[in-house]
């Protein structure tokens, strides 16, 4: 890696020079992880076979189990995972950042090592596995969304929870009366909006600090919600809190290729709106006149300023629209997931996709693996239980958080957003 570094002369010219810095951050946590699961391996030995099923009851296409024997194949990958910490090291001393496919094989193949371990004498469903991943996942990824477009235009999204409870608290309430998922899903986003346009007034008009903002919004959500479902939807059940759910659309032909269909194209509307997302925010934030404007009053808004960008009212639409983005994974809960809505059902998602927003260093796609990261994590602590592994329930239960933590603080590191994120714009 480099940066740039200034130096006056005498006769008061100024020169920039690039100076190369050494960060060793990445390779020290791929390295904590090979040890950890060299130790693992070693003081908690498992023998026997790992039985991985690729086949899915709903796949056309059915193939063979594969039969694993479970110490040699945890070794073998073990030191492949040595290899690339050795590479990615090798990169850090020759000034060179890790790449990203790097992360990615070796997050890849440490948790098929982990795996390969924890199926001994056990079956390990992948299609299930992954089903369930992505699932957990969806309204993570939309918070993330919400997160990279608010921060992007300047406003630091902490309410991204508050959305999320009251998209959900919506949908279950129009869907119910209305018995139509749609409308609950528009229902959804209108609650986000809502959240979004009260953080955007104190913090864009009234210059109050963003992130106090944020967390009061996110306290006074789960309050209003908590006290109109004990009001209003315990007492008339059946009536507004029976929402109409998304049934699964099969894609004909795609949703019967093995391990991937049942993924891909075997899902519910809200799971193809979250591709649809993904890939239409990353393409407009870099391609498109409304991606330029938004970089910029997050970045440099003077500038913005002075080229006829309405720096605030920029700001305002863009968290507004984060906030409807937000309220569709709020939407998720009771739509999809549970069809009923119940009190702090969100659980603090809200935080996880703003620390996915901080990983994914404030890009869209980036910011959607590890969201999709902490749905793996999440439905693989299931998976744990059920193939009764020695490791205790209490830590399985923390397993998703830890991973998260590891991931923001190893491999995020110490990363700049935004420059002018959080910052209140004051014309003149």
């Amino acid at each position: 890696m480099s940066a740039l570094a200034a130096s006056t002369a005498d006769d008061g010219t100024i020169h920039l020079a690039t100076v190369k810095v050494r960060s060793f951050k990445v390779p020290i946590v791929l390295g904590v992880v090979t040890v950890l699961l060299a130790a693992l391996f070693l003081f908690v030995p498992r023998s026997g076979e790992s039985t991985f099923r690729l086949r899915d009851s709903s796949s056309a296409i059915a193939l063979p189990d594969v039969v694993l024997n479970t110490a040699l194949t945890s070794w073998v990958i073990v030191v492949l995972l040595a290899l690339l910490t050795a590479y990615s090291a090798w990169l850090a001393w020759n000034y060179e950042r890790t790449p990203l496919w790097l992360t990615v094989a070796f997050g890849s193949f440490g948790v098929f090592a982990f795996l390969v371990w924890a199926g001994a004498g056990g079956l390990v469903p992948v299609s299930s596995l992954l089903v369930g991943a992505v699932s957990l996942s969806v309204p993570l990824v939309f918070g993330a969304l919400g997160g990279v477009i608010g921060e992007r235009a300047g406003v630091v999204n902490v309410a991204i929870e508050g959305q999320f409870l009251l998209g959900a608290f919506s949908a279950a309430l129009l869907s119910s009366i209305t018995q139509n998922p749609f409308v609950g899903l528009i229902g959804a986003m209108i609650g986000g909006v809502l959240v979004a346009f009260v953080l955007a007034a104190f913090a864009i008009k009234y210059l109050v600090e963003q992130v106090i903002v944020g967390v009061v919004l996110n306290v006074l959500v789960t309050g209003l919600t908590g006290f109109l479902y004990g009001a209003l939807l315990v007492p008339n059940e059946t009536e507004l809190n029976r929402p109409v759910v998304f049934e699964r659309i099969k894609i004909p032909v795609l949703g019967d290729i093995p391990i991937l269909g049942p993924v891909l194209f075997n899902q519910t509307f809200i799971v193809y709106l979250m591709f649809i997302a993904v890939a239409v925010v990353s393409w407009g934030l870099y391609r498109t006149r409304w991606g330029l404007r938004l970089r910029a009053v997050g970045e440099h808004p003077q500038a913005a300023d002075t080229v006829g960008i309405r720096v605030n009212p920029t700001r305002f639409w863009n968290v507004s629209l984060a906030g409807a983005i937000a309220g569709i994974g709020g939407a998720y809960f009771t739509l999809v997931s549970v069809p009923q809505f119940g009190k702090e059902m969100t659980a603090g998602l809200g935080f996880i996709a703003l620390a996915a927003v901080i990983f994914g260093r404030w890009d869209p796609i980036r910011a959607s693996l590890p969201a999709l990261l902490f749905g793996f994590v999440t439905n693989l602590q299931n998976l744990l239980t059920v193939l009764r592994t020695p490791i205790p329930s209490e830590f399985m239960l923390m397993l998703p958080y830890v991973v998260t933590i590891l991931a923001v603080a190893g491999f995020a590191g110490q990363i700049k957003g935004p420059a002018a994120a959080g910052k209140p714009y004051i014309k003149g």
